[in-house]
């Protein structure tokens, strides 16, 4: 006789942590947007931070050459010797800093980067102190791995970069792991002065905290170059990545700078993960350092967007915004039109068919009040995005 079935038990649980990570908002809106250009709309893209121009051609030649000759298989997990190699030739000739190929990691973009660099460097359940506003992933990746993200305002007074009193401040009250920097920064723009750099890293070295720097946006600055935090402290953690600058977002290739001690701890990680990055990757990655005429060429029209708009904004009522050193965004107050971002952002994309990203993205305390364009595209699409942003709040 065949025994009954047993009453099925509750599905079971999934993880808190990652219950607790929140979306990432851009992305959100990104799918928005794609739903109304299904439906046969006209959207002018200012959400993502993508660089819309292609890889420069000789990286793609030099992956299609790699590609016909036929195999494509597992890397070193730290990448290959020629591209560690590459990257740490790079630190001499751009900032003047020795960098050994053996401390240099190859990466899945910086989101694998930063994976691999708070599992090395903190506990369970330690505190990470970032800035508020600031990109988002930081926050959602810490919960993510169980760790403590301490989101610290920032604002005009500092040029909305930590300080050394902002950091002592903070672990005061509970102490600190790490600090994280970007420079430039997602979504401010901002970059950090030399002797700003200096000073978090002497408050870090004095109060026993790891330092890591996101250097994504390096190469795209517009009055004075970025400095690498290793300038200040050779033990600096560097994330970095070809996405930006060198206009690789989907080849998924980045690199880590850690000191020679982590390098073993790092290299079992990957080896777990991912065992290594792909091997295409890493050779346009490699070939993306001699590609410097034609991301200058990009770079230039980035600058052109970025005069237009820091004359045009304004001119439409949308003037109060952060400083627009480096990166490709401008970071806008919109309280006197709404203390609702999302809504704003909703309407915008809705009423005026141009996306951008709500505050709240980067900052859950103020950023109710803010919004971030990005001018990674054309200048006719952001003339296109003024002429319809304007126009939408002439109605309001």
């Amino acid at each position: 006789m065949q025994k009954p079935l047993m009453p099925p038990a509750a599905p079971p649980a999934l993880a808190e942590r990652a219950e607790r990570v929140a979306p990432f908002i851009v992305m959100d809106v990104m799918n928005q947007a794609a739903a109304i250009e299904r439906r046969g709309g006209n959207v002018v893209h200012m959400e993502v931070g993508q660089p819309s121009a292609p890889t420069p051609a000789s990286i793609r030649a030099a992956a299609a050459r790699a590609l016909e000759d036929g195999r494509i298989g597992y890397t070193q997990a730290l990448g290959t010797d020629s591209l560690r190699a590459r990257i740490a030739r790079h630190y001499r000739a751009a900032y003047g800093v020795d960098v050994a190929a053996e401390r240099v990691v190859v990466t899945t973009g910086s989101s694998g980067g930063f994976i691999l660099a708070f599992l090395a460097c903190f506990q369970p359940g330690a505190r990470v102190a970032i800035t508020a506003p600031g990109y988002p992933a930081y926050r959602n990746i810490l919960i993510a791995l169980g760790l403590e993200p301490v989101a610290i305002e920032v604002g005009p007074e500092t040029r909305f970069a930590l300080t050394p009193e902002l950091i002592e401040r903070a672990h005061r009250e509970r102490p600190l792991a790490g600090v994280l920097t970007m420079s430039p920064a997602n979504p401010t723009g901002v970059v950090m002065s030399p002797e700003a750099i200096a000073d978090v890293a002497g408050a870090c070295r004095r109060l026993g905290l790891w330092y890591i720097s996101d250097e994504i946006y390096h190469g795209l600055t517009y009055e004075a170059p970025a400095t690498t935090a290793l300038s200040a402290d050779p033990d600096a953690i560097i994330v970095n990545s070809f996405s930006k600058y060198y206009c690789m977002t989907g080849w998924r290739v980045g690199w880590l700078v850690v000191p020679e001690r982590m390098v073993r701890t790092i290299e079992r990680l990957q080896q777990n993960f991912s065992i290594s990055v792909p091997y295409l990757s890493q050779v346009a990655g490699e070939a993306a350092f001699d590609a410097t005429e034609e991301c200058e060429a990009i770079k230039a029209g980035y600058a052109e967007n970025r005069a237009f708009l820091l004359k045009a904004l304004p001119e439409i009522g949308l003037g109060d915004f952060l400083p627009v050193d480096g990166a490709f965004y401008i970071y806008l107050d919109i309280g006197r039109y709404s203390n609702d971002s999302m809504a704003f952002c909703r309407s915008v994309l809705e009423e005026a068919q141009v996306a951008i990203t709500p505050g709240l993205d980067f900052d859950e305390g103020r950023g109710a009040r803010t919004v971030r364009l990005s001018f990674a595209g054309s200048l006719a699409e952001c003339e296109e995005a003024v002429s319809r942003i304007g126009g939408w709040l002439k109605k309001r």
